[in-house]
């Protein structure tokens, strides 16, 4: 028996994890108590890593479809019918008929953060959908256009602040998003023991909301109108203050004229909120010797869900708690690009082209991942043929799956790079499954950049390759090569080509640690014993901390559990990418969309008349839910929910993670199933735009009247897959309500929260 240490792949905490080998299989798992960062914190999820490891519907060899059929292949044949396939394709249609799609759990690999730029680039295809259209799009929007960098996400200095607001986010269920902190609970019951203040606002009393000094319950979908009364709440009672951030912002005046008509007492009875509860939360914000305004899914994945969390941030601003200890900080990734002088930039643009068919602008380079599969099915030019998916199930995890569904069997090819046979890479034409997490390194490019406090780890592959394995950076550079037309050539030559890239650049930087160096003479400084080590070696060398501490993937080896680099610290204005170089307060798009949310008042509150006067109506039937004379009866907004032991689709083939209280079913007020005649334990019927589905009824008090909740990332009940465990209990793909027709126009983000659905018993 053996040890090794390996960073948790599983969420965003990336906490330490001691694993317990028995040759080269790993037989359990624990926190490392001396890992910097998460000091020896554990999750179920992170528990069940030999499980996850081990899982025997993890596919081992490639796929190739013949004659209709997936049948096992070796990876030499793969990687040619790919080439063989795809090339044609683009030569013939143009570089856009190939879509690529990015799903969750590619951020969470040294692969998924190196390679699928490349890809794009090699490619030169617009046709790019991610999960972050599903997810956290508005906040890379918002953050775009006030500092003019997409990236430039602040977090709540969680360990330092005295008041935490927080919305939409369920940290002790999700562990934390966009806030990458392992042991966030600990660290909520920190705040709580010396003496801060936590507001959790939710429409659900989660385990979060439980844990608050203050719950507020509000009506889904009201974020922004419940955050425009706090800006509006500050400017009325002279409660603003941006200390040292005045003079590096704009735009201040024009907010206080914009956010004029949403006062407390105008928002009320739209937010199903007290305008006395709203004004106090902005006292006690104001009040706050340090405060940060955090915001998540919830609050994202809305239909103002840009417009939210550019809010977030305006109240961050106004209180003068943005870039101060104890705020909402910029984190400093080891792998970020090094600090350059304040100065303006070039900016953050939003639409610079749009999708064929609805016409959506592109946000960060991408286009909404709920119109896929109208870019797929819809006949003309420039419609998509192609199709590669990186760790992606859109199937399940965007809107209207049957139709995608379709779609995706339509497609003249298609390659997945995926462990699983499951509802979207069924339709593979070739499937090429990474290894298994033991078998790979690791190094959290993503997460580091949201981490709460500056740090820097890295683990080996905790045992060695087995035999038939392909290393998940030789797959994707092999990928590339095959759809760039230098299929053949050593995988090594994709990493050659993007050191000699990034050191092209950064000898020509002024500020970079390398100017005026010959760059063939970097090159041969870099450590590594692979390419994307030299890579991460490189991108350490040019980093932050490069110089100052003498960072090298040599110095990381030599610090199996971690480097600590200290505790966020304040970098305004040397970050700002915006082309005035201050924050822009009141950005143009930001403003454009903003009548939207006034004409959100007026229907936010008679939806809520209509649904209260329907409180005192008869139960509503199966049959009443086709009825346009009774529709206020049985509509209810639906919102999700995470469970500790799941993340989207993706754990619900490890028994160990399954079952218990982690079910699908539909969470429902007592007071709404009465009414409505549910029943705990039987079916209801639930209807949206875009179908109808049947959901098991849990009837709590945990959700609000009003509203139902259902998770997502279930509905394992399509055949063809390979997901035994899963499709034993597959649930219901709550996304199945919708039609894709609900987005965020600035962000292009799916609404899969807070909208309208009918309820009733199924018949």
């Amino acid at each position: 028996m053996s040890t090794a240490l390996r960073i948790c792949p599983l969420c965003e905490a990336t906490c330490g994890l001691t694993l317990t080998l028995d040759g080269d299989r790993v037989t359990a798992a624990r926190g490392d108590r001396d890992d910097v960062f998460s000091q020896g914190f554990i999750c179920p999820k992170g528990a069940s890593f030999p499980a996850i490891d081990a899982d025997p519907d993890r596919l081992t060899r490639p796929l190739v479809r013949e004659h209709g059929t997936l049948r096992e292949a070796d990876w030499a044949e793969a990687f040619d019918v790919i080439a063989a396939r795809i090339r044609p394709l683009v030569e013939e249609h143009g570089p856009h008929a190939v879509g690529i799609v990015l799903g969750n759990p590619n951020a969470h690999t040294v692969a998924g953060a190196l390679y699928p730029p490349l890809l794009v680039g090699a490619l030169r295809s617009r046709s790019l959908f991610t999960a972050s259209t599903l997810d956290q799009m508005p906040k890379h929007v918002s953050s775009g256009l006030l500092f003019g960098d997409a990236f430039a996400i602040p977090v709540p200095d969680l360990d330092r602040t005295d008041h935490l607001l927080m919305l939409g986010a369920n940290p002790l269920d999700s562990n934390g998003s966009l806030c990458t902190a392992p042991d966030f609970p600990g660290r909520l019951k920190a705040l709580r023991r010396r003496g801060g203040t936590l507001t959790v606002v939710d429409p659900r009393r989660t385990r979060t909301a439980r844990l608050a000094d203050r719950h507020l319950a509000i009506r889904p979908g009201t974020d922004a109108l419940f955050l425009a009364a706090l800006v509006h709440t500050l400017f009325a009672e002279g409660l603003t203050d941006l200390g040292a951030l005045a003079a590096h912002v704009e735009g201040v005046d024009d907010v206080r004229e914009a956010v004029r008509e949403f006062s407390a007492e105008a928002v009320a009875a739209a937010c199903d909120l007290d305008a006395d509860v709203i004004r106090t939360t902005a006292r006690e914000l104001a009040a706050a010797p340090t405060a940060a305004v955090y915001g998540r899914i919830g609050s994202s994945t809305v239909a103002y869900g840009t417009l939210g969390n550019w809010l977030v941030d305006v109240l961050n601003v106004l209180t003068g708690n943005l870039d101060r200890p104890g705020g909402a900080l910029f984190p400093l990734s080891a792998t970020a690009p090094a600090p350059r002088p304040a100065g303006p930039g070039k900016g953050f643009a939003l639409g610079r082209w749009t999708s064929r068919v609805s016409g959506h602008p592109e946000a960060k380079g991408e286009l909404p991942l709920a119109a896929l599969a109208e870019e797929i099915d819809t006949p003309g030019e420039g419609r998509i043929r192609a199709v590669i998916t990186v760790a992606a199930n859109p199937v399940l995890s965007a809107p209207d799956g049957r139709r995608l569904d379709a779609a995706l069997d339509s497609l003249d090819f298609m390659v997945a790079v995926d462990p699983y046979l499951n509802e979207t890479t069924r339709h593979a034409d070739v499937v090429l499954p990474p290894p298994p997490p033991s078998q790979s390194a690791h190094f959290d490019f993503a997460f580091n950049q949201f981490a709460v406090r500056n740090q820097v780890r890295y683990t080996p592959a905790a045992v060695p390759l087995a035999a038939g394995r392909m290393d998940e950076c030789e797959i994707h550079a092999r990928l590339i090569l095959a759809v760039s037309g230098m299929h053949g050539a050593p995988p090594s030559a994709v990493d050659d080509l993007a050191i000699d890239g990034m050191l092209a650049k950064a000898v020509a930087q002024e500020h970079s640690p390398v100017h005026g160096e010959d760059p063939k003479e970097v090159a041969t400084r870099l450590g590594g014993a692979t390419g994307p080590e030299r890579r991460l070696d490189l991108m350490l060398r040019l980093g932050p901390y490069g110089r100052s501490h003498g960072l090298t993937l040599d110095a990381l080896r030599a610090a199996p559990h971690g480097i600590d680099l200290g505790p966020l610290q304040p970098r305004l204005p040397g970050l700002l990418k915006t082309r005035s170089g201050r924050i822009e307060l009141l950005p143009a798009p930001i403003a454009g969309d903003l009548p939207r949310l006034r004409a959100a008042l007026d229907a936010e509150a008679a939806f809520g008349a209509r649904v209260a006067s329907a409180s005192d109506s008869d139960s509503a039937s199966a049959s009443d839910l086709d009825s346009d004379a009774a529709p206020d009866r049985g509509t209810l907004r639906l919102v999700g929910r995470r469970h500790l032991r799941s993340n989207n689709s993706w754990l619900h083939n490890i028994p160990a993670l399954t079952g218990g209280s982690n079910r699908c079913t539909l969470q429902i007020h007592p007071e709404d199933a009465a009414r409505l005649g549910l029943t705990a334990g039987a079916p209801a019927l639930v209807k949206g735009e875009g179908g109808e589905l049947e959901a098991e009824v849990e009837i709590t008090d945990a959700v609000r009247p009003g509203v139902v909740s259902l998770p997502h990332g279930w509905g394992h009940d399509r055949p063809g897959t390979r997901l035994g465990v899963a499709a034993g209990s597959p649930g219901v793909n709550v996304n199945q309500l919708l039609d894709g027709s609900r987005l965020d126009p600035l962000s292009g983000t799916a609404v899969l929260n807070g909208f309208p659905v009918q309820v009733g018993p199924a018949s």
